[in-house]
């Protein structure tokens, strides 16, 4: 079968038109948006670039840092300060642990929110918190500590509510601790925090916000040594700062320990005999300047610094009439009275203008043109020589060898004995004293120099002033045979592990250059003080004791006529001593402020400290 051929397939197409074509002035427009998009986006990506390349290269290290804070923290390890011995090794100032509440500032992302829990976990009140961490962040700090000596309650409630108090830990310190309370309490001094201009005076570098820092005594005087090297320690925190775990850690270097010359036992039977009155004690080895006991009254209590003292407390101390923290043997400064006899005794004889049997007529009293002098024996001494007048405390002998020296030789004699200048004992600042001169009175009196004011200084009043210390010095000076040693009250520094940094020797600071014949002579005049003169309540029958009383005034013959019921206008009492006489081991000096009499006052009380110096074997004598 023959089929005829399909024929193509036929599809209706008409051509339509495209639609409206771009004007030229249309197309180019879209061309140059396009262009801009393009470029724009060449310049984002330009400065992407840039950006990346500026916080990789410029700013990467201190990203990097930055955000290794995010996750580690740095925290100091303060030092345990070192401890302060007496000589034979006893301890007079320790360290215990302390748990102090640190906060670093970093991780208190809400401070007022802290201050507010904190105030109501731990009884503390919020608006002093805020402010003390407002401070920390305007000063730079990175860790603030917010509450020291924790309780265990306290560390536990701490602990508790760690995850509500972000940032803040508890830190292990060590706190000055006191074995004997208030002993020595001038000697070793105290701490206290340092301030925001000590921080700022440049001067401490190695100190820190919140340290603390020796503020008198053994404390201050060798900080540089007791205070020790910081630590630290890296550790990782989480995202609320919780510690995580510990990756770096270089401890703290203790402090040096500071050995002293005071023996604790004399120490304790020195403050027993000023207790209760106001006043102060020295005792020293006259032959090498090594002091033994340093005591001055009335004390302070170190822990009371050191748990932080406020401000009703401090005004408090501020306030009291008798001045607990003024250390007496250093900087109170008094009249020396009778005990400068000594010093006018080897003067004359080394002068000339006197010698051993050398008569002077004591009527009680004595006249400076129309000023009459006065001796303490209204009814006179009558005819005396040089030991009598030692012996019973003769004012109006020493009147006249006051009058034959002349003010300018007793003035020298005095600077030889180490009066009128600080003794360098390196703990405080010391007083100076006064030595008074024409020229002296002439620039601060503006007045001349008359024979009465030779006659007052002649037994120990008017323009001449010593401390207690100067005045141990002084009959230090003249036991050994005219050596002036510089006052000593540190043996030794040793380092943590045993080692000695620093051992002290005997330091001279001047010589009498005096005949020893004279000051045999003076020295044996006051052994017969003790035994049958005003110095008799301070004998001792197993060992010989030389010693000088002596009593200060205060106010004016006729005022005292007036008031001397009065305690302010009562009469200071010294004693001085040595012994054993032929042998010197110990100068004692005592004063008592408004005591009365040194005979009646100041003489018993070093007996009693000599007997408990010479009643135990075990006291050094080196």
């Amino acid at each position: 079968m023959k089929h005829s051929p399909i024929p193509p397939l036929r599809y209706p197409y008409k051509e339509e038109p495209l639609g409206d074509q771009l004007s030229p002035e249309e197309y180019e427009s879209s061309r140059r948006l396009i262009s801009g998009v393009v470029l724009l986006l060449f310049v984002v990506f330009g400065l992407l670039c840039l950006r990346l390349w500026f916080l990789q290269l410029v700013q990467g290290e201190d990203l990097q840092k930055r955000s290794e804070r995010n996750r580690i923290r740095s925290q100091d390890l303060p030092p345990w300060r070192g401890m302060i011995l007496d000589r034979h090794g006893h301890t007079l100032v320790d360290n215990r642990p302390s748990f102090n509440l640190m906060a670093t500032l970093e991780d208190v992302a809400e401070p007022a929110v802290l201050a507010r829990r904190l105030g109501s976990l731990l009884k503390m009140e919020g608006k002093p918190l805020l402010a003390q961490l407002d401070k920390a962040r305007q000063t730079g700090l990175h860790q603030v500590r917010l509450k020291s000596h924790l309780s265990w309650e306290d560390m536990a409630l701490v602990e508790t509510y760690q995850a509500e108090l972000p940032g803040v830990y508890i830190l292990v310190a060590g706190r000055r601790e006191y074995p004997h309370k208030s002993l020595a309490s001038h000697t070793l001094g105290y701490l206290g925090e340092i301030t925001e201009a000590q921080l700022k005076s440049g001067r401490l570098p190695a100190y820190k916000m919140g340290d603390d820092l020796g503020r008198c005594g053994i404390e201050a005087a060798w900080e540089a040594y007791l205070r020790g090297k910081r630590g630290s320690r890296r550790i990782e925190v989480d995202a609320y700062g919780r510690e995580l775990g510990n990756l770096e850690q270089k401890l703290s270097t203790p402090g040096a320990n500071v050995q002293l010359t005071l023996d604790i036992r004399l120490q304790q039977e020195a403050e027993a005999c000023l207790e209760d009155k106001v006043g102060a004690l020295v005792a020293l080895n006259p032959q090498n300047g090594k002091i033994l006991a340093l005591a001055s009254t009335p004390g302070f209590s170190p822990e009371s610094f050191e748990h932080g003292i406020s401000p009703q407390e401090w005004q408090k101390i501020l306030n009291n009439k008798d001045h607990p923290l003024m250390n007496r043997t250093i900087k109170g400064q008094y009249p020396p009275g009778s005990t400068f006899k000594l010093v006018m005794a080897v003067a004359g004889l080394e002068e000339g203008v006197i010698d051993p049997h050398t008569q002077v007529v004591c009527r009680g009293h004595l006249y400076s043109g129309d000023h009459k002098f006065h001796c303490w024996k209204k009814s006179g001494h009558g005819s005396v020589d040089l030991r009598r007048a030692l012996i019973h405390s003769c004012d109006v002998y020493f009147y006249e060898v006051g009058r034959r020296l002349g003010i300018e030789r007793m003035a020298k004699w005095s600077r030889r004995f180490g009066l009128g200048a600080p003794a360098d004992l390196k703990l405080d600042k010391e007083n100076p004293g006064l030595v008074g001169s024409p020229a002296w009175k002439r620039d601060q009196v503006k007045a001349p120099w008359h024979e009465g004011d030779t006659f007052s200084v002649a037994i120990g009043q008017g323009y001449i002033l010593t401390t207690p210390l100067q005045v141990a010095r002084m009959a230090a000076t003249l036991a050994n045979g005219g050596t002036l040693y510089q006052p000593q009250l540190v043996e030794k520094v040793e380092s943590p592990n045993g080692e000695v940094l620093h051992r002290f020797n005997p330091i001279v600071q001047g010589r009498l250059e005096a005949d020893p014949a004279h000051l045999a002579l003076v020295r044996k005049a006051l052994t017969a003080v003790v035994s049958q003169g005003t110095g008799k309540k301070a004998f001792l029958p197993q060992v010989e004791v030389a010693g000088k009383t002596g009593t200060s005034q205060v106010v004016s013959l006729e005022k005292e006529k007036t008031g001397k019921t009065i305690r302010k206008y009562q009469n200071h009492a010294w004693f001085v001593a040595f012994a054993p006489a032929d042998d010197p081991q110990v100068v004692v000096a005592v004063i008592v402020e408004h005591g009365g009499q040194g005979s009646d006052v100041a003489a018993p009380l070093a007996k009693q400290f000599l007997e408990a110096y010479f009643g135990n074997p075990q006291v050094a004598r080196e």
